[in-house]
């Protein structure tokens, strides 16, 4: 925060200085605007930081009194003792995390719970692995464990879901071709992470292969204008070249059978005319 104020001084300063320079009759109201906004960005980035670092306090602490391990030559000389009130703590902590990713509008904040709850999990598991816990906490325990790992599939399928949304909608208003698939791959790499967590989710499976088929649309459409515009010029045998290269991205990306068999036919006829054209003695030079 130091460093923040110091920044905001600094660029009142020089903000206040280059528009007196130039003229302007007020120059102290973009300047304090602008340092206002480094200041909020701090704030902000502060707050961030410091629910995150009692996210994590709570989270390694809930089951240990002590907070941390003691160092002892016995092994079993540090074994870590259930706090109740961190536990629950910890478990209402992920529960409001939970309830404010619902309206963020960003997909980060399921991740994060996600992450949360995983470390809930995590630490809760080393504590059931211990003997010394009476039934009535250890069920209380399972009842928190199955309360977050009904969260964590909802933020990290959600997370997955949304992130997956935004780079396909990205992708589609690229212009340039790489810009498009590399757009998209991100996408598939979002649903590839939550996919390594939950495989048999076959929401995750439908949308990537919807994005797949995207991708593969993109690389057939782009050799198919390549095509066309050598064929509108003359270049038949070019023309033809193009319209192989596309034949090979239809078979070889994730394409659904029946587009894929109705993309081969209309390519091939395609070919076929530019065949006969080149038989043609009438046919444009090369």
């Amino acid at each position: 925060m130091i460093a923040a104020v110091a920044a905001a001084i600094a660029l009142f300063f020089a903000l206040w200085w280059m528009l007196i320079v130039g003229g302007d009759e007020a120059p102290w109201v973009p300047a304090g605007l602008a340092a206002s906004v480094v200041l909020l960005v701090a704030l902000s980035a502060r707050e961030v930081v410091m629910r995150r670092a009692w996210t994590r306090y709570l989270l390694e602490n809930s089951v240990s009194e002590g907070g941390g391990r003691v160092r002892s030559d016995k092994p079993n000389s540090s074994k870590k003792t259930y706090s109740a009130s961190l536990h629950a703590a910890a478990l209402a902590t992920i529960q409001k995390q939970s309830a404010e990713a619902e309206t963020a509008s960003s997909p980060d904040s399921h991740l994060d719970v996600f992450h949360f709850c995983q470390n809930y999990l995590e630490s809760t598991e080393e504590v059931l692995r211990a003997n010394n816990l009476p039934p009535e906490k250890r069920n209380t325990i399972r009842a928190g464990r199955e309360r977050v790992r009904t969260l964590e599939k909802h933020h990290l399928l959600t997370w997955a879901r949304d992130s997956s949304r935004i780079f396909t909608y990205e992708a589609q208003k690229r212009v340039r071709v790489s810009d498009k698939i590399e757009t998209a791959n991100r996408a598939v790499e979002c649903l590839d992470s939550a996919l390594k967590v939950f495989p048999e989710e076959h929401e995750l499976n439908e949308s990537k292969l919807a994005i797949r088929e995207f991708i593969a649309s993109v690389k057939v459409a782009h050799w198919v204008e390549l095509a066309e515009r050598a064929a509108f010029k003359g270049y038949y045998r070019r023309a033809i070249d193009r319209y192989k290269d596309a034949l090979f991205y239809l078979e070889r990306e994730s394409v659904k059978e029946d587009v894929r068999i109705a993309g081969v036919e209309r390519i091939g006829r395609e070919i076929e005319v530019l065949r006969v054209r080149l038989k043609s003695p009438h046919k444009a030079p090369e």
